[in-house]
Order: C-alpha cells, then structure tokens, then sequence
C-alpha cells in the first residue's frame, strides 16, 4: 500500500511517498527534495522547476511564478489585483474568469497548477517504482472555497485521485505524530510557516487525538522573499560603492542579485558565510563579494523582529502565554534560518522546538501520512465527509473603541477557522456607562469592515455605574459546524448575563 503526499506552497513544491508505514519526501529528476514552483512557457513545451526559474532572467514574460496566490481568486479580489500588478506575466480577465496571455495564448492558473502536480506525481511515482495516484493535497486555512476546488481541479487534472484536502498546520502536527502516538492529555501547540510570500501562525488544542484551532493568522507582507530582497538590495548597494553604478532601476540585473542573494541566504542557514557571484552584472561588470551569517542578520533584525512579533500577536489573540505552549512546530523554508530559531528558543525558553524534520519537508511528510491512514480505511472513497473540513467562510470580528475613541475591530473566527470553535473575549467600556453594547461583524478576510458587515448585536443594561475603572464584559462565543454562532455576555462585576443564538453567522 503506497500514496502520496503533496503540499504546493506558493515558491515551492514538495512531494511525500507513504509506503511501509513511515513518509519521506522524494527528490526530483535535478536531485533536489524540493521544486521551484516555476512554469515557463515556450513555442514547443512547457519546463516545470528549477531550469523555469534559473531561466526565468531570459523568458521573463513567459514565465509563471507564484500561481498559488491567483488559483480560485477573481478579478476585483484584492490580493488577485496585488498580484497582477506584481506580475512579470501579462494577466487577462476573459468571460469573468483570470488568465495569464502568453504568446497569444490564455493558460488558466488552474492548467499552470496542473503542470506542477503532474511534476510532483512523477517524482513520487519514479520513486515508488509504480503508478500510484491517491494523494492528500495541503491547503492553507485562509483558503477558501473556490480556491479548495481550484487546488482540487488542478491535481485531478493531473491525473491524481485526491483523498482529502488537509490545512497545512494538521499536516505538520501528523508529521511529528502528534495527537497520535499517545492520543490522552490535552495540550497547546503553535505551528509556526514561514514560507516565500507568506507568515503564518497557528495556535492548535490536541486533546484525546482530536486538533481543534484555537487562533490563526495569515500575514502575507512578511515571507522568505523578504529576507532574499533585503539582501539583494545590500548587495546593489556594494556594486554601487565598489563600481559607482546604481543597478536598483534596472530589472534584469536586480533578477540576477535576487538568484544570487537567495542562493546565499539559503547556504547561511548553514555557513558562516556565503559568496554571491554574478557573472556580468551590469555594463559587462562581473560582480563577487562576501557576505556573513552575522551580516546577514543585521540587514534582515527588523524582518527577524517583525517574525517574532507575529507569534506575540496570535498569543494574545488566542488569550494566551508563551507558557501555555507545549510544542513548537517549524514549517516553511524560511523557517530554516538559525536567527530565527535562536529568537524563537528565547520566546519559548521552555518550551520543545520541533525542527528536526526540515521545515520544507513537515508539511508534505504529514500529507502523506494522512493519505496512509485514509488508505487504512475501508470505504475511504465513499464517505463524502472526508473530503470536506467545515469552516467559517468569513472573518467573524468584534468591534472595539481603542484610547483615540476611534473603532477598531479584532478576529475572533478568522476565515478558514475548522468548526465547531470555541473563543473567549473581555471587551472593556466606560465605567460612566450603564449599558454596553457587543457589535458584531463578518468580512471577507483582508477587505475593510464597513457598518453594513454588521450582522449581530448584543446589550447588557442596567449595569451599575462605576467610577474606578471600566466595566469588563466576558464574551464567550461558540460557533457551531452548521455556521450558528452562540454568543454569551457577562458583567464580571454584577454577573449580569445576556446570550443570543445566531442561526447562520457565516
């Protein structure tokens, strides 16, 4: 009995066999474990992986990167505008669906994702010797439901048989065994992804072998390429002092510093330095220098700190410490770098950091896992269930007055968020006040909250009015799987309560 288990990221791709009850991660035809998520288009084929990428310098138009980021979204969704103005690839709307324009011809992001899992089910088969198909695919929770199915399409397309889709912090817990080798006791774990365009966080609760999320967040202006840019900018500013020519205004050959800061960042995860040499740079200028592990992390502490300040936040959210967590998990490339994992030691100064899996390989190692145990079942095609995680479709947000007076409103379910779940919030008021008032609000992750998103309201009245300090409201909400949110208030002077049912939050 053999799967597959395959996580599409949106720099990389990984693929995973499961044979004879354990999961590795397989290595493609060029020898690497992992593969450029890279497409690149010409007159007679199509080149999938590292050659895409090493050549993408001279068929930039022609070439698809990060398509992961614009499979399911339409034109008008925000981070589908963000991308295509990012773009290198021309990028049309035709019949209201998106596609790149390559040569005159459309390709449609899901025939591009077609082409990197049809690769990954090459590598895996190669390795397994057979034409094994069943596979588990990774999804983000922030994905919704149009970019589940896209996700699902392309790899059906590729001729794979996709068993489930499972959220990618799942997967990195089943790769450690977590939940599974000794499924009593409840504990905290927080999985931390640090990918190339993304930084995600996610609290999860492990109790008798069942994951539950306590508190996720996405945030897409932090990522691995970020880190790859800050050094690519050191670099043109060392060709400019050593040469006197800016190259920043010129695309071809900051592409060029780009390849060469990543190859090094990549080697000081585990050097204490690394040469970056382009060959012609600029005016026929070759250019050599040297960068250490220390420099490195000097250029990059704001981007380190921002890391680390990410974790502080979902704890917060979450109501908790860094003492209520049990485990640490790594995912992501970019999760490799030891500044990193050194700041994170000391947030976590008690606490296990589970890396000794590579970060890039959790993710697809948990899939695969997932696909032997759905192997292990019987009817495993039959039961529709397994195909489908219910989840809030919509942020569910709080709104709150901050110390301006001005509103500000806090996720308590954020879109993607596995149900049934469970939240708790003190919302604060004035103590001159005798009545306080709990707004409600739904939004499509990332677009402003306006006054129309409001879909429930709750007031407690009659309290009674205090002059050393706020009143503290305890919220607790519970969102059910059929979507009904129950939503409980309560003074925790006077214990006066006030509870409403909301039959479809989301």
């Amino acid at each position: 009995m053999a799967a597959i288990g395959i996580h599409l990221g949106s720099t990389c791709a990984c693929a995973a066999v499961y044979k004879d009850g354990r999961a590795d991660v397989v290595a493609n035809d060029a020898g690497d474990r992992v593969t450029p998520a890279v497409v690149a288009f010409s007159e007679n084929e199509e080149v999938v992986g590292l050659a895409a990428k090493q050549n993408r310098v001279r068929n930039i138009s022609n070439t698809v990167v990060k398509v992961k980021q614009l499979l399911g979204r339409s034109c008008g969704d925000p981070q589908a505008e963000k991308y295509i103005a990012d773009s290198k690839c021309s990028i049309v709307e035709k019949t209201g669906k998106l596609s790149y324009e390559i040569d005159g011809k459309l390709v449609s992001p899901e025939d591009v994702a077609k082409l990197i899992f049809s690769k990954m089910k090459e590598t895996a088969q190669s390795a397994l010797g057979s034409d094994v198909n069943d596979t588990v695919i990774t999804v983000p929770f922030d994905f919704d439901e149009n970019q589940k199915n896209a996700l699902g399409e392309a790899a059906i397309a590729a001729g794979l048989n996709v068993l489930r889709l499972i959220h990618e912090p799942s997967a990195a817990l089943l790769a450690y065994g977590i939940g599974q080798d000794s499924p009593s006791g409840k504990s905290n774990l927080l999985v931390y992804k640090l990918g190339g365009t993304s930084l995600s966080i996610t609290v999860m609760e492990v109790n008798s072998g069942l994951y539950r999320v306590v508190s996720t967040n996405t945030d897409d202006s932090i990522g691995g390429t970020c880190f790859t840019e800050a050094l690519a900018q050191h670099l043109a500013s060392e060709f400019q002092r050593l040469y006197k020519y800016d190259v920043r205004e010129n695309p071809r050959a900051m592409m060029k510093l780009m390849n060469s800061a990543e190859v090094a960042k990549h080697s000081l995860s585990t050097l204490g330095s690394a040469n970056c040499f382009v060959d012609s740079l600029y005016d026929g200028l070759d250019f050599d220098c040297n960068v250490s592990r220390a420099r490195f992390e000097l250029i990059c502490s704001a981007l380190f700190n921002k890391c680390i300040e990410a974790i502080r936040k979902v704890l917060q959210q979450a109501g908790l410490t860094a003492d209520n967590i049990n485990k640490v998990v790594l995912c992501g490339g970019s999760a490799r770098m030891p500044k990193l994992q050194q700041m994170m030691k000391e947030l976590f100064p008690l606490v296990e950091l589970l890396n000794s899996i590579p970060p890039d390989e959790v993710i697809p190692i948990g899939a695969a896992m997932e696909a032997g145990i759905l192997l292990g079942k019987e009817n495993v095609f039959l039961d529709d269930e397994m195909l489908s995680v219910e989840c809030s479709a919509k942020d569910i947000l709080v709104k709150a007055v901050n110390e301006s007076g001005d509103d500000t409103f806090m996720v308590l379910f954020p879109l993607g968020t596995p149900l049934p779940a469970r939240r708790q919030h003190t919302l604060q008021a004035p103590g001159s006040n005798s009545s306080v008032c709990l707004e409600l609000y739904e939004s499509l992750a990332k677009s402003l909250v306006k006054e129309d998103d409001k879909f429930a309201q709750i007031v407690l009245q009659d309290l009674d009015v205090k002059e050393d300090g706020p009143h503290d409201i305890l919220t607790v909400l519970t969102m059910k799987r059929d979507g009904s949110l129950h939503v409980t208030c309560t003074d925790q002077d006077t214990g006066r309560c006030e509870a409403i049912t909301v039959e479809v939050a989301s």
